[in-house]
């Protein structure tokens, strides 16, 4: 039963840090993007060519068959 005396004050110090660095967070801008990035790495950065259409000779484009 002692044990508690020690446990409750260390609970309450630990859940008023995690909400101090929540706000901290919040503060500082770590949740103004979040799909941004996962978006980014997915984004080729050049334009990819279709594989089904090749050049033909002058210079257009020729639709291959399916």
């Amino acid at each position: 039963m002692e044990v508690i005396y020690g446990l409750i004050p260390g609970m309450l110090i630990l859940g008023l840090v995690a909400v101090v660095v929540l706000f901290w967070a919040a503060r500082s801008g770590q949740f103004d993007d979040l799909d941004g990035d996962a978006h980014r790495i997915l984004m080729d950065d050049e334009p990819t060519r279709d594989p089904r259409r090749t050049p033909d000779a002058d210079g257009g484009d020729e639709q291959l068959p399916r």
